[in-house]
């Protein structure tokens, strides 16, 4: 899956944990592996920012591209106008300007691959950059030079600054000006010569592309799913298990399908992950396209979890990237209408129906569920996707993947608690290590009962109660170094069927009151 990062892209797998917000604001983490084909990624590097040192040109500093693979290689020959022949909308190449030798500063700015010199399309402007390691503006303290490489089950980051560009790292400085004032606020004239010369430049060296037979949308198979293995996971799910590194509440892996036996195994293992977590929702795609009714049910029936949820039919969506119309597990369109959800009401209620529940980027679905197909799949922990005419394509259903009959086979429901874990939790840890004491108790009540009256409010609870007194707090608890809770709570449930009943009266009767 190509994930974008505004105009800059890189090849990932097809995993991603969103952080939805009322303002309708996302955030997208996306961990990369080795591919299928045995293929790592790399960052391009800079083809220098060259400067007149003693007299022959050196490079200055290398920048490097934060996104990874081939397609961020714009190196190549200037075309009329300024033009990259290698240039894209994907990649960029980069520009210095106004460099000042008496105060040792100069702006680099970020373009677009595909720009030209008479039209520059200017991404990030970095203004009074030095090369002096001592000043506010060194450039590594202001790009940024953390890079981040996985390691045994965690993240390693190296590097002494943290990224503020979206695109570029600065891989080394190779002519440091440190100091480059004396003490008599005059620039040093050694140190003239490593400025930068006013130029533009691009980016080479990048390897990793999308394996050759790599099979995407609806030709994805048991060994290959968007040209990787379900091992090529393995990796991303062991990161998001990280509870403390990682926070979202939702989680989707369109490419993973349950009826594979590859992939099973894999989404079993995310599952677990979830329910251990407890604050995410899992979105998986039960069968391959062109499988049928009996199928999906078959093997949602496999699955017993109130964290995940799936739907179906596949759906038909227009690639942005060719143009052409392709079929996509219905999980690549759910992240959106929970997004949509949130941002006009709360994730406590359904993300489902013609009033929350629209897909309107999708043109088609693969199958048109009649009213008998639709029951027969809700029936079954299957969320169908309807479409009715003048309402368009909409998800019609918000059961999760639990065979129980509860609360809690309903997605708001798992939601609600999820969003009520999720702010408990952190009000919780603010009072770890303070004094076991009855002011304690009673100042965490004052923080979490308003918050539960608000949710109630905003028609998340019928009722509720919170206990944290002498009662669960026994002295015997409190040895211990425990402080010990209680929530209560009925959370409000969703229409999902209305029963109307017309009666006909004869002429001159009354209606009943």
């Amino acid at each position: 899956m190509l994930l974008s990062g505004s105009n800059t892209y890189s090849y990932f797998t097809s995993i991603a944990a969103y952080n939805y917000f009322v303002n309708g604001g996302e955030s997208l983490l996306v961990t990369r592996v080795v591919n299928g084909g045995g293929v790592a990624y790399t960052s391009a590097t800079s083809t220098f920012a060259l400067n007149n040192l003693t007299g022959s040109r050196s490079s200055s500093f290398t920048l490097e591209t934060i996104s990874e693979g081939v397609i961020m290689n714009s190196s190549s020959s200037l075309l009329s106008g300024g033009v990259l022949s290698s240039g894209s909308v994907n990649n960029i190449r980069w520009q210095i300007i106004n460099p000042v030798t008496s105060s040792g500063q100069f702006t680099l700015l970020i373009r677009q691959g595909n720009d030209s010199t008479n039209s520059p399309a200017v991404l990030e402007t970095f203004t009074n950059l030095s090369l002096d390691p001592f000043s506010p503006n060194f450039i590594s303290k202001v790009i940024g030079d953390y890079q981040y490489n996985y390691n045994n089950g965690q993240i390693v980051v190296t590097g002494s600054y943290p990224n503020a560009s979206r695109y570029v790292r600065v891989k080394s400085v190779n002519e440091l000006t440190p100091e480059y004032f004396d003490s008599n606020g005059q620039f040093k004239p050694q140190y003239t010569a490593s400025i930068p010369i006013a130029q533009t430049g691009s980016f080479t060296g990048a390897i990793g592309d999308i394996v050759s037979g790599a099979k995407f949308w609806g030709d994805i198979t048991n060994e290959n799913s968007q040209g990787l293995v379900a091992t090529d996971y393995t990796n991303m799910i062991t990161l998001l298990a990280n509870q403390d590194d990682y926070r979202f509440n939702m989680l989707l892996t369109p490419g993973l399908i349950n009826q594979f036996p590859s992939h099973s195994s894999v989404i079993s293992t995310i599952i677990t992950n979830t329910q251990e977590r407890g604050d995410n929702i899992y979105i998986l795609d039960l069968v391959d396209y062109a499988d049928t009714e009996t199928g999906v049910i078959t093997e949602a029936l496999k699955r017993d979890t109130s964290y995940a949820a799936s739907y179906w039919p596949w759906c038909q969506i227009s690639d942005p990237a060719t143009g052409k119309n392709v079929w996509v597990p219905a999980s690549t369109m759910i992240a959106g209408v929970y997004a949509f959800n949130d941002r006009v009401s709360e994730p406590w209620f359904a993300p489902a129906g013609i009033n929350r529940g629209g897909l309107s980027t999708v043109i088609r679905v693969e199958q048109k569920l009649n009213q008998a197909s639709r029951d027969n799949l809700y029936q079954n922990k299957v969320n169908p996707i309807a479409t009715f005419p003048g309402q368009g394509i909409v998800v019609y259903g918000q059961k999760t993947l639990q065979l129980k009959a509860s609360a809690l086979d309903r997605v708001n429901v798992r939601r609600l608690l999820i969003s009520l874990k999720s702010y408990i939790s952190q009000v919780a840890n603010t009072w770890v290590f303070e004094q076991n004491t009855a002011a304690t108790r009673n100042i965490f009540l004052s923080q979490v009962n308003p918050y539960l009256a608000s949710v109630q409010q905003r028609q998340g609870l019928y009722a509720f109660k919170v206990v944290m007194d002498d009662s669960n707090n026994s002295p015997d608890v409190i040895d211990r170094n425990q402080l010990v809770g209680q929530i209560y709570l009925q959370p409000t449930k969703t229409v999902e069927f209305i029963v109307l009943d017309f009666n006909i009266l004869p002429t001159g009767a009354t209606f009943p009151s």
